[in-house]
């Protein structure tokens, strides 16, 4: 059984701890070098008592040359950081061929104006995105495009992988589906979530100390400020690549998914629970006009097809039993996405609710499971399906 060597770059913070558990018991992964900025010089133990694995590892400064002679490189590192160190890996003839993996948003983005925007400093360049469930619309319908790759094949055939954001991988779970069948309205998607404290990272904050999170929920980001915007635009501008929206000759654009974005942080320490809805497109709601009652049942049941049919051979992504809502304690520790699709016959807007743990499926999961596929390794090697619970 072949070994590949794994180094990661920004170890001692939550997404590069968590990385390191997953790939502690993979029995293709070998851990190799270690690297912290401030942490540099202290034990694995120090920074993340849990890892007993890996207990008396101590971490180094990071620098490209730490990682001469390993397969894959990790770059768990604060957004704007991985750029750097990633070029400087890329001119080593020693690292060059190693296969990399940004945790941050630094490889994301396609738009080099919109990781300007968001960001304010300049784009790094697009890697492949590390999301093997991404649907292409293009390549699903092939509705007057050249059919595109599938998500999986790319990641297959490279060595450069951009890790989604975790709210983004909430979102577009919850919503690719509609898009990818030409459902939903594109401009009017509202998305509200619950989200726990590790997404914010391990740095000392003061609006971060549990005497100010226990007891109280926290709106962050709110007015369309948020960095993963852009991304779940540009995802879903991905899934519903195949779709030509009713008198439109072209496909949608990013910003045409016009999205309201609500991030809310609550006292727990993982998990996302995104709560979306959007409206019918134009010719569904043509059919409720005609029928109202008898189409408005038809759509709840037709809706129900459409994200089943969606995820039906997806080993991470459960569409629930009917009446059966997500619950972040549900996937706690695991790298499955638990999601649920309603339709409010009232208000006519149909409801996606997906929940994840953010440090695995949202993060480090997701990381193993593009890992994987860029490796020749079976997609869901190392990674559990199942919650901690209670």
């Amino acid at each position: 059984m072949r070994k590949f060597k794994v180094g990661v770059a920004g170890a001692s913070g939550y997404a590069g701890g968590e990385f390191l558990r997953l790939a502690a018991s993979h029995p293709n992964l070998e851990i190799g070098e270690l690297t912290a900025h401030s942490s540099a010089g202290k034990s694995i133990a120090e920074v993340h008592p849990h890892l007993y694995s890996l207990a008396d590892r101590t971490l180094t400064p990071t620098s490209a040359e730490q990682f001469a002679g390993h397969d894959v490189v990790v770059l768990a590192l604060p957004h704007g950081e991985s750029g750097k160190i990633a070029a400087e890996l890329a001119a080593n003839p020693e690292t060059a061929n190693a296969v990399l993996i940004d945790l941050g948003a630094d490889h994301r983005l396609t738009d080099p104006a919109a990781w300007e925007k968001y960001y304010g400093s300049p784009h790094a360049g697009t890697w492949t995105y590390g999301l093997p469930e991404l649907i292409n619309g293009a390549t699903e319908r092939a509705i007057g495009f050249a059919p595109a790759a599938k998500q999986r094949e790319l990641l297959s055939d490279t060595n450069r992988i951009a890790v989604p954001g975790c709210n983004v991988i909430a979102v577009t779970l919850a919503l690719q589906p509609g898009f990818a069948d030409g459902v939903l309205d594109p401009a009017s998607l509202n998305a509200v979530l619950v989200n726990g404290y590790s997404g914010a990272g391990k740095a000392l904050k003061p609006h971060l100390l549990a005497s100010e999170a226990f007891g109280s929920a926290k709106p962050y980001a709110v007015g369309g400020t948020h960095r993963h915007i852009p991304e779940i635009q540009q995802n879903l501008n991905i899934a519903g690549g195949g779709y030509l929206p009713p008198q439109r000759f072209e496909p949608a654009s990013p910003e045409e998914y016009n999205l309201s974005f609500t991030p809310t942080l609550a006292p727990m320490s993982r998990g996302i629970l995104a709560i979306v809805t959007a409206k019918l497109n134009q010719a569904w709601q043509i059919i409720l006009e005609t029928d109202p009652t008898e189409g408005k049942q038809r759509t709840k049941e037709w809706l129900r097809e459409v994200w089943e049919d969606a995820y039906r051979d997806e080993p991470f992504v459960r569409v629930l039993p009917l009446g059966v809502w997500p619950a972040t304690g549900d996937v706690l520790g695991s790298n499955a996405a638990a999601v649920q699709v309603d339709f409010d016959l009232d208000a006519e807007r149909v409801i996606i609710i997906a929940a994840i743990d953010n440090l695995v499926k949202g993060t480090a999961g997701s990381a193993i499971q593009a890992l994987n596929l860029a490796l020749g390794l079976p997609e869901t090697l190392g990674l559990i399906r199942d919650g901690v619970a209670p």
